[in-house]
């Protein structure tokens, strides 16, 4: 964002964040929209080969993962049958179990452990690319065989090389317009799947 927001006046920031987000979402659609048609025949052949998807992230990536399960498990705009999904950060008991036991780290691999097998899809969400406990659930998904989507933003970080197909917003320099880019991603990946690369 360009100038100083302590010189700015109230609608003058609010529109320059609008104008950041706008840019951020339209770089990123210019430079990887035929990638989000790749990602949501990933998901689609997951789910047609009888394997399920797993989701995390921290923070606002885990309301993304949440929301991007629910869309999947319910429905998003057309009517269709339920699509196992999991988002791996809702289970009080075992996040806090895992993290108080072993490590934070270590909350989302030991579910990938538990849950992941070969034919089944990781989607790792967040903002730096770096963070340590979406690295180890995707260390963990790639030792059992199965396919990583990471969504990131700016350099995309350590995750960004470690995942089949990455979704990177760019030109994002914090973490909230990050995941604006982020939003649009995960209902593209839905809605695409849903209309185009579903089988019945």
């Amino acid at each position: 964002m360009k100038g100083s927001t302590v010189a700015m006046q109230p609608l003058e920031y609010l529109e320059s964040t609008y104008v950041e987000s706008e840019e951020i979402r339209t770089e990123f659609f210019r430079r990887q929209k035929l990638d989000l048609l790749k990602g949501a025949e990933l998901v689609g052949n997951t789910f047609g080969s009888g394997g399920k998807v797993l989701i995390c992230g921290n923070g606002g990536s885990a309301a993304d993962a949440q929301h991007m399960a629910a869309e999947m498990v319910g429905r998003m705009l057309i009517d269709r049958r339920p699509l196992p999904s999991i988002a791996l950060t809702t289970d009080s008991s075992n996040l806090t179990a895992i993290a108080n036991d072993f490590s934070y780290d270590e909350v989302f691999a030991f579910q990938v452990q538990a849950l992941g097998r070969a034919g089944d899809l990781l989607i790792a969400i967040s903002t730096s690319g770096n963070s340590k406990n979406v690295l180890r659930a995707v260390e963990e998904a790639k030792k059992r065989g199965m396919k990583v989507i990471s969504l990131t933003g700016g350099s995309g970080g350590r995750l960004k090389d470690l995942s089949d197909l990455n979704f990177n917003a760019a030109l994002g320099k914090n973490s909230s317009r990050i995941q604006e880019t982020h939003l649009f991603i995960v209902h593209s990946l839905v809605d695409l799947c849903d209309r185009f690369f579903l089988k019945a």
